[in-house]
């Protein structure tokens, strides 16, 4: 694990959370309410602008967060300045307030769509019909005249046009090693009939023609791109929801759960080992999950500001400012318990205590 794929991994993290809270920040905007500041990284202060619409943008020290501040939402207005301003937070209607808060997971999801498409568009791919990868010397392929790069077509009357490897070692195999097995390839555009008489082996205790197979590929086309992704994102999402499920009700999980020192370990490690397309894959997998953590009724994250609004919407009435603010603190000590607790884990496990 290099330098430079822990940098890497903490950019994805940072842009990962820059989006979200940027969701936050855009519909705020389109909806009126006064943004007060929008910062990348939480922390010591390095850098800042005032904008002309009275909002700070902020670059903090620590990368691996973020926050998006309305004017309102917080103790931050102590002379009553913005009490009656229609651009206060508080004073948004209902709906307004509800869209701003679940943008920031809005933008996730739609950001991890974004990065599979490019993923499909650039690395995608779909099986076609397997080929002969290698052939043994001296073995009953070879010497009846299959030669490497051979694109299967039949075996007997099995069909194998894109099929799987598994299809056509299922087909060799129902020969049973007694008889001739006749194989139809397809060499520089022309078909070709072969018939193979296996050898049994004693080493691996089977008969066998000597060949070994491979899943051939081909890129996406385009028309497939777009449903390709959303197949991803969708399967990542629901296999997301499943395992937080079994974490809550079971405890499923909960000892390979991580913080951020681990999912920056993790995303380093795997880009190091499969490169670019493994690092997009991951930031799809980690987008989704950033987006669908956020909506879980916990206080201090987006889920439990959903819930808060809509009994307000239900009441009419907002919940008293000081309670919700309480819970909310609750909740963000816990959050930050589980962080370090987390933490803990992930240097333990970098350590191998």
């Amino acid at each position: 694990m290099t330098i430079l794929y822990v940098l890497l991994a903490i950019l994805m993290l940072g842009v990962l959370i820059m989006v979200h809270e940027f969701g936050h920040f855009a519909m705020a905007r389109l909806c009126g309410i006064a943004v007060k500041e929008y910062s990348v990284g939480f922390g010591k202060l390095l850098w800042s602008r005032m904008s002309r619409k009275g909002t700070q943008f902020s670059l903090r020290l620590i990368p691996l967060g973020g926050y998006c501040m309305f004017f309102g939402d917080t103790d931050d207005d102590p002379n009553g300045e913005m009490k009656d301003d229609p651009r206060n937070y508080n004073r948004a209607p209902v709906w307004k307030r509800m869209l701003t808060v679940f943008s920031g997971p809005l933008m996730n999801a739609l950001l991890a769509l974004v990065l599979a498409i490019v993923l499909m568009a650039f690395h995608g791919v779909t099986p076609t019909t397997p080929l002969l990868a290698e052939v043994e010397a001296g073995m009953p392929a070879q010497e009846a005249g299959l030669e490497p790069g051979d694109v299967f077509v039949r075996v007997g009357d099995v069909e194998l046009t894109n099929a799987t490897a598994n299809d056509v070692s299922a087909a060799i195999g129902a020969y049973g090693g007694e008889r001739e097995i006749p194989i139809t390839v397809l060499r520089d555009g022309e078909e070709l009939s072969f018939s193979v008489m296996p050898v049994y082996s004693q080493e691996y205790q089977r008969p066998m023609i000597g060949i070994t197979i491979q899943q051939g590929y081909a890129r996406l086309p385009a028309s497939r791109v777009i449903p390709e992704a959303w197949n991803m994102t969708a399967e990542a999402a629901v296999a997301i929801v499943d395992a937080l499920g079994k974490m809550v009700t079971t405890g499923e999980g909960l000892d390979q759960s991580a913080g951020p020192v681990g999912i920056v370990s993790l995303v380093a490690e795997e880009t190091s080992q499969g490169g670019f397309p493994v690092y997009l894959n991951l930031a799809v997998f980690i987008s989704i999950n950033l987006g669908l953590m956020n909506l879980l009724p916990i206080p201090g994250l987006d889920g439990s500001r959903l819930i808060f609004l809509a009994i307000e919407g239900i009441r009419r009435k907002p919940v008293d400012q000081r309670i919700e603010a309480y819970i909310h603190l609750a909740g963000y000590a816990l959050l930050i318990g589980l962080m370090l607790f987390f933490t803990f884990q992930d240097i333990r496990r970098l350590f191998g205590a």
